[in-house]
C-alpha cells in the first residue's frame, strides 16, 4: 500500500518521517518545497499538488493547520478527491471540529473514498520520537486496515468510535492542555514571588499532586525562556474556539475553558498569531515585570 502525506509542518514532517523509517512507500506534498525535499532525501517521492499525489496512492494522510486548509486540499480543483480512486482512503490527522470532519467526510464518501479521522496529541517532541498518541474515529475495519501505518507514526492509539468521536476527545485534550498551561504559569509566578528557587519548585511540583503533563514539558520551555513548543497562538485560539462551540452545543458551561480562551485571545493580540502558544505565560511575566527563568532547562523538548 502506498501512502501520500500532505502537510509537512512541525507535526506532519515527523509523522511522515516515521512512515519512511518503517519502510512504507510514501509520496509527499507541501507548500514548502524545502519541507518536502527533506523527506525526498529520505526516500519519499515528491508530487507537485494534492491531485498528482492522490493519483499515485492508495491512501492519503493530511496534517494541516485549519479546517479551511483541509477542505482546500481535499476538494479543490487539484485536490485529493480529484485524484483518488474509488475504494481509497483519506486519513485526516488535522485537528478539526466534529461538524467539519463529518461534512468533509460526506464529500469524500460521495466519491467512494473512505475516511478515518486520526488527530494526534502529546507534542511535537513525541511525534519526532514516533511515540505520539493517536485518537481514531471511524469504521473499525478501516482502522484495522491502516493500523500498521498508524502504529509506525505513534505510540498509544485509541479508537474512540465512529467519525466525529476523535474530534471531540481531541478538543477536550487540547482544552485541558491550555488550561494547565495558564495554571502552570501562575504557579511558577507564585513560586518566584514567594522567593523560591524556580528549578527546585519545578521539580517539587512535578513530584506532587499538582503535576501535569504540561508542567512536565512546557514549564521547562518557560524556565528556559525559549517558549519553543512548536505550536502557535493561532492554533491554540482555533482549538479553544472548537471547545467553546461544543460548550454551546452540549450545554456545558466550561467556565475555566472560556476564561482560558479569553486569555489566549489577549496573548495573540499581544504577541501575534505566529507566537508560540507557551508565550501565553509571558502575559503574566510582562504584567509583573518578572521573568520566570532557571538554569538547566532545555530550549526544545526531545523524545
Amino acid at each position: 500500500m502506498r501512502y501520500g502525506f500532505i502537510g509537512l509542518g512541525h507535526l506532519g514532517g515527523h509523522l511522515a518521517a516515521s512512515l519512511l523509517r518503517h519502510g512504507f512507500a510514501l509520496t509527499v506534498h507541501d507548500r514548502s518545497r524545502t519541507a518536502a525535499d527533506a523527506l525526498v532525501g529520505k526516500g519519499a517521492i515528491y508530487a507537485p499538488n494534492p491531485r498528482a499525489l492522490a493519483e499515485q496512492c492508495d491512501a492519503v494522510i493530511t496534517c494541516l493547520p485549519s479546517p479551511a486548509a483541509s477542505e482546500a486540499v481535499l476538494a479543490g480543483v487539484d485536490g485529493i478527491l480529484a485524484g483518488l480512486k474509488r475504494g481509497s482512503t483519506w486519513i485526516e490527522m488535522s485537528t478539526l471540529g466534529r461538524d467539519e470532519i463529518l461534512r468533509l467526510a460526506n464529500l469524500a464518501e460521495a466519491r467512494g473514498v473512505a475516511v478515518l479521522e486520526c488527530p494526534v496529541t502529546g507534542g511535537v517532541h513525541r511525534a519526532a520520537a514516533g511515540d505520539i498518541t493517536i485518537l481514531i474515529g471511524g469504521d473499525e475495519e478501516l482502522f484495522t486496515l491502516h493500523k500498521p501505518a498508524l502504529e509506525a507514526m505513534g505510540g498509544a492509539i485509541f479508537h474512540m468510535g465512529p467519525l466525529g468521536s476523535a474530534a471531540v476527545i481531541k478538543v477536550i485534550t487540547n482544552m485541558l492542555a491550555f488550561i494547565h498551561l495558564v495554571a502552570a504559569g501562575e504557579a511558577l509566578m507564585l513560586a518566584k514571588k514567594g522567593g523560591l528557587d524556580l528549578a527546585q519548585a519545578f521539580h517539587a511540583i512535578r513530584a506532587s499532586s499538582g503535576n501535569s503533563f504540561v508542567h512536565e514539558t512546557e514549564s521547562q520551555l518557560i524556565l528556559n525562556g525559549s517558549y519553543d513548543v512548536g505550536f502557535t497562538m493561532d492554533l491554540a485560539c482555533k482549538d479553544l474556539g472548537f471547545a467553546m462551540g461544543m460548550s454551546d452545543e452540549f450545554g456545558v458551561p466550561l467556565e475555566l475553558a472560556r476564561r482560558t480562551a479569553e486569555i489566549f485571545q489577549q496573548g495573540r493580540a499581544a504577541y501575534g498569531g505566529d507566537a508560540q502558544s507557551t508565550q501565553i505565560v509571558k502575559l503574566l511575566e510582562d504584567a509583573l515585570g518578572t521573568d520566570l527563568r532557571a538554569p538547566g532547562f532545555p530550549a526544545r523538548l526531545t523524545g
